[in-house]
């Protein structure tokens, strides 16, 4: 069984991840594993990664899908795999399905985990932290026991990182929307993608997510 998961930042993907990787003993193959493999090996593609990865660079489309190849050719991936932050472009979609027929594989499934955005930037946006402290809460799931009090010191000075404002997670979604919709496009026309709401239970969302894999 060869699965992409896909889902916007919040969805609970790597919990799905997780429990899909656990359930089926397939290796779970994400970009920064591979690229951590290939350069702890020294592999041709993972020198030059590091050499755009040590500059601060985007690492470019055809090395990233070598990296991708070497790693599907390798022999764990037979009996199936679950890629994760791959493909990230249109062009690394199409790149994957030429990689994947010399390598005799396909994709039996796109598994995209919808949440509606408005719930992705709550539950992104609602951490906040102890400035006298640093113990991190977050406003729905795990509040200070006493509304404004924190619970390890008593102080009552809070802060958000400018990663965690609204304003700025609403910018990261809008920029993983607009990259996912053309990919997303890509696997409904051939007919693998499947979307499930991932506004529910972590086991609700599983159960719908071992329904698929069992039909495919």
């Amino acid at each position: 069984m060869n699965l992409i998961l896909m889902g916007l930042p919040g969805a609970g993907k790597g919990t799905q991840a997780e429990k899909i990787v656990d359930t089926y003993d397939i290796p779970h193959i994400s970009t920064g594993d591979m690229f951590r493999a290939a350069m702890k090996n020294e592999t041709a593609l993972g020198l030059e990664a590091k050499s755009y990865i040590d500059k601060g660079a985007l690492v470019p489309d055809d090395v990233t899908n070598g990296i991708v190849k070497e790693r599907l050719a390798e022999p764990d991936t037979d009996k199936g795999f679950l890629l994760d932050g791959f493909p990230r472009t249109l062009d690394q979609a199409e790149a994957l399905d030429k990689m994947l027929k010399e390598l005799n594989k396909e994709i039996d499934a796109v598994i995209d985990i919808h949440v509606e955005e408005e719930i992705l930037v709550e539950r992104l946006a609602g951490r906040f932290i102890c400035r006298t402290c640093g113990a991190t809460y977050h406003k729905i799931f795990n509040p200070p026991t006493v509304e404004g009090t924190c619970d390890r010191c008593g102080g009552h000075d809070f802060y958000q990182r400018e990663d965690d404002k609204p304003e700025t997670v609403k910018n990261r979604l809008a920029v993983n929307i607009k990259s996912s919709a053309p990919i997303l496009d890509f696997y409904k026309a051939k007919n693998v993608l499947h979307t499930i709401d991932g506004n529910r239970d972590i086991d609700a969302v599983f159960s719908e997510v071992k329904q698929i894999i069992e039909k495919r």
